[in-house]
């Protein structure tokens, strides 16, 4: 068997790890006729190479050169009052602003957080990657500090445990421990399952209280270092990263060699 042959994958795979989403979601696109291979309108099934060219959308995409083939994570330490999308048209600042650029591909988040709430996110180069971090079949569990305005009951928690319907979907904690902090403002550490939208803060203030803090302290297995600051990001070592494709259950790709980037402030 050939170098060539060795080397080549589905066309739907690579394009989920350069992060344009899932590899389904691929499969409707390559079904669309949005995708070329050297020239040629691609077709699901296809397998490509390293020396093949593929466009998306007229869009030159890196398909196993060395950015896909050494995939990259990076941690950051989100600010409150900065927004996950590129774009928003109050002109508000966004976590993006402040990534390192890539020549191919694009910093793909795993996950969200909303404007008012601090803490951990993860991005990755690799779509597919993200996208297996974030799926609820992953039983990945996500831990926030939270600062409660409001009296906290035992029954309240019980019922938080439990499980509460929000928007026609039971939502509950795994655990809530209570943190620091006396009378009507305490910190308690919360664990979740599932990242829906604004999650933590509706399952709290259905019990009546009232949510003044909010941050994400852990993902999965992942914490934020103490030496990176809120602004701050921090790019994964070779090891790290092949433990969430682990914990993700996929196979990371070979030849992974990146040297990490040192802990960044924010551009201002």
């Amino acid at each position: 068997m050939s170098e060539e042959v060795q080397q080549d994958e589905k066309l739907q795979k690579v394009l989920a790890r350069a992060g344009f989403g899932s590899r389904r979601t691929m499969e409707s696109w390559i079904d669309e006729g949005r995708v070329r291979v050297n020239g040629k309108v691609a077709s699901i099934g296809d397998r490509v190479t390293p020396e093949d060219t593929i466009h998306v959308d007229g869009k030159k995409v890196a398909n196993m050169g060395d950015d896909a083939a050494m995939p990259r994570v990076l941690l950051y330490n989100k600010p409150e009052n900065e927004i996950c999308s590129m774009r928003d048209p109050e002109g508000r600042p966004s976590v993006y602003d402040h990534l390192p650029p890539i020549k191919h591909g694009r910093w793909v988040a795993v996950g969200r957080l909303d404007f008012n709430t601090s803490g951990l996110l993860l991005f990755t180069t690799d779509g597919e990657l993200a996208n297996r971090l974030m799926h609820p079949s992953s039983n990945i569990d996500r831990e926030y500090a939270v600062r409660i305005n409001g009296d906290v009951t035992d029954e309240m928690i019980k019922t938080l445990l439990k499980g509460v319907m929000i928007e026609e979907h039971l939502c509950r904690f795994t655990d809530v421990q209570y943190f620091a902090g006396e009378g009507r403002n305490r910190w308690y550490h919360v664990v979740i399952m599932e990242g829906r939208n604004r999650e933590v803060r509706k399952l709290w203030e259905s019990q009546g209280v009232r949510v003044s803090r909010l941050k994400r302290v852990r993902y999965g297995p992942v914490f934020i270092p103490s030496r990176v600051k809120k602004g701050q990001f921090y790019e994964m070592k070779t090891a790290e990263v092949v433990g969430l494709y682990e914990l993700a259950g996929l196979t990371p790709p070979s030849g992974s060699t990146r040297r990490p980037a040192r802990p960044q402030k924010r551009r201002r």
